[in-house]
């Protein structure tokens, strides 16, 4: 009895500092924020659904999957694939096949506006309404963008949503379907046997 006393203690304690902690220290919430960076572009890949509308200039949603400096994606206009050297890309209507080398800013007009060094920002976090808010702000003279909150659920661990301030407007990349590890390199490859009729435009440099 004496023992099944102490653990309850021990497990109100626990839990009652859970709760008690709100926020965290600029060094706790940068650690929580290079955990949730690397479930999202670590070694064991994640794939998520996603939506985004900035502000009526830019609207899409789609499913993305990352794994390192790889990444594919399929909304309702394109297909991407990354694998790390090359970027390719098919343009549904058009029937075309658009490819560039895998760091080519060129491949996206948004790619340059959406620029991220983690390095470059200072962090807080605090936990609210069920999520954990880790919030990024950039240093002074850092292009590209300037704010963001990432939301996290409590209870999975993972992102719900992202919010991003890039020079005077702001927009929420909304999160579903998150799943982590179990991606294969092979998602990655450009299957160019399924695309053979396409046209070809390369602008590798």
């Amino acid at each position: 009895m004496k023992r099944t006393f102490s653990a309850l203690i021990l497990t109100l304690v626990v839990t009652l500092t859970a709760f008690a902690q709100q926020t965290y220290t600029p060094q706790q919430a940068r650690r929580l924020f290079d955990e949730k960076y690397d479930l999202v572009f670590g070694p064991e890949g994640c794939t998520l659904h996603y939506a985004v509308n900035i502000i009526g200039i830019f609207k899409t949603e789609g499913t993305i999957w990352y794994k390192g400096q790889k990444s594919k994606f399929i909304d309702e206009k394109f297909i991407a694939w990354n694998d790390g050297t090359t970027y390719t890309r098919v343009e549904r209507k058009k029937r075309e096949v658009v490819i560039y080398g895998a760091n080519d800013e060129a491949r996206d007009k948004y790619a340059s506006k959406f620029t991220f060094e983690p390095d470059n920002y200072n962090y807080a976090a605090q936990e609210e309404n069920g999520q954990l808010v880790i919030t990024l702000k950039a240093k002074k003279g850092v292009k590209g963008i300037k704010e963001a909150q990432c939301y996290i659920n409590k209870q999975t661990g993972y992102p719900e949503a992202l919010r991003i301030k890039v020079f005077i407007f702001s927009t929420t990349i909304k999160i579903t379907d998150f799943r982590h590890g179990g991606i294969s390199d092979d998602l990655f490859t450009f299957p160019r046997s399924l695309y053979a009729d396409y046209t070809y435009i390369d602008n590798r440099k």
